[in-house]
């Protein structure tokens, strides 16, 4: 081996591992299978996000978790044998835990034990960008942690931008962890205070203007719209929560100004803490004039998300705003074969064609909302006229709320609404 070789193996043998996980979920009355095995699917793609590897998804049917240790006994044992055998690092389980549940597994498992809402809470604090989405994520995550310190405990002490820990604390430094967690969520809550009051500063400059917030579940196309509709560059990324922080830039189209703003990605069982301290940022939408709903119709659970995306508008005091409804990535949609085709395919060929019938989706849910939807790929930019004219259509009855007295020759000063 030469000498550059052996550099290079070093290089290689000093690399860090990448993490690997398994990923649990219980069926419960009502569930299917399929729902549960899309469900992990999800947790499976959040994992990636994170940075770890799944190696294998364990299932187990259950009225109600075990009030111990969340799965059964013998469910558990096959788990730890798994874990043992192939040295797995974390085991991921896509519910809640309750404390008791997360040190009663951390002490059977001997490894690092995460929950759904720690998952999305250490993938949000990997991607903040801005002061007041970082500082609104450690308050979340500093809040779930607390009663769930254990002597195994390793999370506090994870290292941004990676899946790295160091050893645990003992039990005698839990209660200085404790000590010191409420004295940081103390002044985390004081720092956010201040961070919002500069918000609100910026949002009452924006009075006077349309404001139009793009909404969805997370992964779905929003900033890649936000980039076709405004030519900005924010991060565009095939994995969950790519975008953590609002963003809001200033569009016109038919000599009409807005603000458009693209804000986080919902997703199932959002953790409580999240929404709780996330609420200043929630705030562009709860104050925006018109949600434009953003939906992957390529996703097989779309209707799902967006039952999630309603819930979680509800959730925050936002479900009542004018909504133009879009479907996005009709790129990797099968396309409707035409009456010729369908006249030399079966029925089962037909039915196992995947194909979505966009003229019935498009009159059921303009029945429900009273807006016609729009079909579109931000990818490609299939359809986007069609939406620029949706849009500007609803744009406009705003903008004569605000000034009933426009006429289309109309030009209106956008310097004043600069973000500070």
């Amino acid at each position: 081996m030469n000498k550059y070789s052996k550099k290079l193996q070093k290089l290689f043998d000093t690399a860090p591992k990448q993490e690997t996980a398994v990923l649990v979920a219980l069926i419960h009355q009502g569930q299917t299978e399929q729902q549960v095995e899309e469900y992990l699917d999800e947790l499976a793609f959040l994992t990636e996000t994170l940075g770890a590897k799944t190696l294998h998804k364990f299932t187990q049917r259950l009225e109600k978790p075990d009030v111990r240790t969340f799965v059964g006994t013998g469910k558990l044992e096959e788990i730890l044998a798994y874990v043992q055998h192939f040295e797995v690092d974390m085991v991921i389980f896509d519910d809640d835990l309750s404390p008791s549940q997360m040190r009663n597994l951390e002490n059977e498992l001997k490894v690092k034990v995460y929950d759904r809402s720690l998952l999305i809470l250490d993938i949000f604090l990997n991607r903040a960008q801005t002061a007041q989405a970082k500082t609104q994520v450690e308050l979340a995550r500093y809040q779930y942690l607390l009663p769930r310190l254990t002597r195994m405990w390793t999370h506090l002490e994870r290292q941004r931008g990676g899946t790295g820990t160091r050893g645990g604390a003992g039990e005698k430094e839990i209660e200085t962890d404790k000590r010191d967690i409420r004295n940081k969520i103390t002044l985390l809550k004081s720092k956010l205070k201040e961070i919002e009051k500069q918000g609100l500063t910026q949002r009452k400059g924006r009075k006077g203007v349309v404001r139009v917030a793009l909404v969805g579940y997370t992964n779905v196309g929003k900033s890649t719209l936000m980039n076709l509709m405004t030519k900005s560059n924010i991060l565009a990324e095939d994995k969950l929560f790519a975008t953590v922080d609002s963003t809001v830039r200033k569009v016109v189209l038919a000599n009409i100004p807005f603000l458009l703003s693209d804000t986080v990605g919902f997703i199932r069982k959002l953790p409580t803490h999240l929404i709780e301290s996330f609420k200043s940022t929630l705030d562009e939408i709860r104050e925006a004039d018109l949600l434009v709903h953003v939906v992957d119709i390529s996703h097989p659970g779309f209707e799902d998300h967006i039952a999630v995306v309603k819930n979680t508008l509800n959730e925050i005091g936002a479900g009542d705003k004018p909504m133009l409804l879009v479907f996005n990535k009709i790129d990797r949609v099968p396309k409707m074969p035409t009456e010729e085709e369908m006249q030399y395919m079966t029925d089962i060929e037909v039915e196992e064609s995947n194909y979505l019938d966009f003229e019935k989706l498009s009159k059921a849910y303009e029945k429900k909302t009273g807006i016609a939807p729009v079909f579109m790929s931000a990818h490609d930019g299939t359809n986007i006229e069609e939406f620029r004219t949706s849009l500007i259509l609803e744009v406009k009855k705003q903008h004569l709320k605000i000034y009933p007295h426009y006429l289309e020759d109309e030009t209106i000063d956008l310097t004043q609404f600069d973000e500070k």
